[in-house]
């Protein structure tokens, strides 16, 4: 599959001298590259060691895990009714990404595995992701200012497993090209020299060769850049992928493999039996409660794994209530725009906020994904993400984009905030410090966990820890590692032109089969046999839940095939709207949950339980509500006679009752004000949708014109301070 991966040849290196200005800058940054090489000298010795000794084994031959499985999966009931009644090698308790992996891992291995998740499949930190598969470029800076051969693994490790996920899962991963802006000349070969290491760590790897652009060149690729300064960029290539439904894919692959797993069921007490000669208690499985009905069960396994991410710490705890925790959690926060304000096909780093951070800007499924922030956090399963971070995100992002882009609060279309567990190492004497990767240990009693890392280490970190359960529990696999290579659900037969069959065959529309095929990969036309007719002469096929995404109704009755079992599960995680829209989601989910209970026989009560259950979900964790409250706190100096004289005549204006009325009947309402005045107002005001302005905007325009200076969301931006406390970049692990 590596044909997606070819180097840039002619093209980079003509793209590296390009631009008049640029030639001057090369006998400064060979001399850069001279120190830099320098510098690294006592670092590439202990490389050149670490590689002889941490080579890694060929890869498995490829036998019978390598083929694609055909047939319906088991229901959840069957899996229920295996956990049960049958006695396992493994039991991984986490859903995650590493979760996932840790199942996959050793279900490849010959182990006979189960996996439970509280939640969904990746309904936590997994799905909540800057959705890069990166090595980490901030973190090879580090290895190489700091002589820090421990980075410089971590980061070289990182970019195999970005590799290999792009490998196994083409459908759902492809390389992006991200641009780092330069406004000092200086900076220029500082920060290529920089990149091209990042390059030469990747080795074989490197999916695409780092080049320099011109001021020009930046700006024809992104020309929403701020031009004053800008002297050129750097553009890089890392890997991005939809986490959610990658996620998804590693735990049906485990059961594609002989895997029992169970979503919305949760660990509530640890099973233990007396141990050799007298010795600790040995944890043999764990007492299970399916969260959806409340039935409680054993679930019994040879060797129990916690991989729970931030809740790390309830697991152990559960072993022996006398632990410490090791466990620090960081909120991430992430805000999605509008497609807009990025190009399609090019991403953006802020190396350095003005505090520190750094901020990812990129392109993902046509939206524009800003983050993220990194502060510490309380451990909980509904994080939601706060109207600080939300406005240091926004004042980021405005610094980098031309002033005639108007970055706008009510531009933001969601908001989530993920948790990161970093974590203390208990296999070392000081417990205080934070490990900068992952951790693998083995309580006395037989727990193994598994934590810290980030997403695009989860397969080496799944390796590792299956590893440390055999050793550490005596299991019997029929083979090592598997996993390297292994293809996900979906990859075996998938190809970049397999979209062109869906429109050809069945008569989908071009963007809906585009999304079919890289959503499900091989298995989107199991997908499309579910589709409804359009009622159209073209497309024939495949009834939208909404006509601005390419969602379809079908893929509502194919996510409870894959064990969605909530509308929460489907609207957040198999059809990714309430990351995108949260309005828009909040639209479909009554047609959402009336085919769910179609599919599981729901009655009025429970679909009306899954409703409210998923605008809680909206409302709190993508964002919805924060948004609204920050529409609110506009201070409106209007007496009551006002508010109710403006409120008539807003529902006068509001013709067709939509709960709002459109700029061009604003423009009527204020006739004898220049068009300009009224554009600078609806800035300041920062209606919540383009074009649309409802009541609370227009109750802030007539404040504002009261007053003489509107004043909105925009200008209390400009004034939010921030109070977070940052953790440092060496610290995050990699981040997520």
């Amino acid at each position: 599959m590596y044909y997606v991966l070819q180097h840039e040849q002619a093209g980079d290196a003509a793209r590296c001298v390009s631009g008049s200005r640029l030639g001057g800058c090369w006998s400064s940054m060979s001399t850069l590259l001279r120190v830099t090489s320098a510098g690294c000298g006592v670092l590439a010795v202990g490389v050149l060691a670490a590689r002889k000794s941490r080579r890694r084994p060929p890869p498995a031959p490829a036998t019978d895990v390598q083929r694609r499985f055909h047939g319906p999966l088991p229901t959840r009931a069957e899996q229920l009714e295996r956990l049960r009644s049958e006695q396992f090698d493994v039991l991984v308790v986490g859903g995650g990404a590493t979760g996932a992996g840790c199942a996959l891992d050793a279900a490849s291995r010959g182990l006979s595995t189960a996996m439970i998740e509280m939640d969904d499949f990746g309904s936590g930190t997994s799905s909540r992701s800057t959705k890069l598969l990166h090595g980490g470029v901030r973190y090879l800076q580090k290895a190489i200012m700091n002589l820090d051969l421990e980075q410089y693994r971590m980061v070289r490790e990182a970019l195999n497993e970005r590799a290999n996920l792009l490998e196994i899962a083409p459908h759902l991963s492809y390389p992006l090209p991200i641009m780092l802006p330069v406004y000092k000349w200086w900076q220029l070969p500082y920060f290529y020299a920089g990149i091209k290491m990042y390059d030469i760590v990747a080795g074989s790897k490197c999916l695409k060769s780092s080049y320099i652009l011109s001021k020009r060149s930046a700006l024809e690729l992104f020309p929403m850049l701020k031009t004053d300064a800008l002297v050129g960029a750097i553009v890089y290539y890392d890997g991005q992928h939809n986490d959610a439904r990658m996620n998804t894919a590693i735990a049906i692959t485990a059961v594609r493999l002989g895997a029992s797993v169970a979503n919305h069921c949760r660990a509530v007490e640890l099973l233990k039996e007396p141990g050799e000669k007298g010795g600790e208690p040995r944890v043999c499985g764990a007492i299970c409660e399916d969260v959806l009905t409340g039935e409680r069960f054993s679930v019994r396994a040879r060797c129990v794994i916690n991989a729970t991410g931030p809740f790390t710490d309830s697991l152990r705890q559960m072993d022996d209530p006398k632990l410490k925790e090791i466990c620090a959690p960081s909120a991430g926060v992430h805000v999605v725009l509008p497609g807009y304000y990025s190009p399609d096909s090019m991403g953006l780093l802020d190396p350095s906020t003005s505090d520190g951070r750094v901020i990812f800007f990129l392109p993902w499924m046509k939206h524009t994904i800003a983050g993220t922030t990194d502060s510490p956090c309380e451990v909980t399963p509904n994080p939601t993400p706060s109207e600080e971070d939300i406005a240091f995100i926004l004042g980021e992002v405005r610094n980098y984009l031309s002033p005639e882009i108007e970055v706008r609060r009510g531009d933001v279309l969601s908001a989530w905030s993920g948790i990161r567990p970093l974590v203390s190492d208990p296999n070392q004497p000081d417990t205080q410090s934070i490990a900068r990767n992952h951790i693998v240990h083995v309580s006395p009693s037989g727990l193994v966990t598994i934590a810290g890392g980030k997403w695009t280490t989860y397969r080496s970190m799944a390796e590792e820890t299956i590893d440390t359960a055999v050793r550490a529990t005596g299991l019997k696999p029929s083979s090592g590692c598997r996993t390297q290579g292994l293809l996900l659900e979906g990859a075996h037969d998938w190809t970049p032109n397999m979209y062109i069959r869906l429109v050809q065959d069945m008569g989908f529309d071009p963007e809906v089969a585009k999304h079919l095929a890289d959503t499900y990969g091989d298995r989107a036309f199991a997908v499309a046999k579910l589709a409804a007719l359009t009622g159209k002469a073209f497309p024939t096929v495949g009834k939208r839940l909404e006509e601005e995404f390419p969602y379809l109704e079908a893929e509502v009755r194919y996510a409870v095939k894959e064990y969605a079992a909530t509308a929460v599960d489907v609207i957040g995680r198999r059809l990714r709207l309430a990351f995108l829209n949260n309005v828009v989601a909040e639209q479909v989910l009554p047609r959402v949950v009336e085919i769910m209970s179609e599919e599981l026989g729901w009655n009025a009560a429970e679909k009306q339980r899954q409703h409210e259950q998923a605008l809680t979900f909206l409302r709190t964790e993508m964002g919805q509500m924060v948004n609204q409250e920050s529409r609110l706190q506009v201070p409106i100096s209007l007496t009551v006679r006002e508010v109710q004289a403006y409120t008539r005549r807003f529902q006068e204006l509001d013709r067709e009752k939509k709960g709002f009325i459109t700029v061009n009947d604003l423009r009527q309402e204020l006739e004898d004000m220049p068009g300009a005045h009224i554009h600078n107002m609806l800035s300041e005001a920062d209606p919540a949708h383009h074009g649309c302005v409802d009541l609370a905007t227009y109750m802030q325009i007539m404040a504002g014109l009261k007053r003489g200076t509107p004043r909105g969301t925009r200008a209390r931006q400009k004034d939010a301070g921030s109070d977070n406390v940052r953790i440092p970049v060496e610290r995050s692990g990699g981040g997520v």
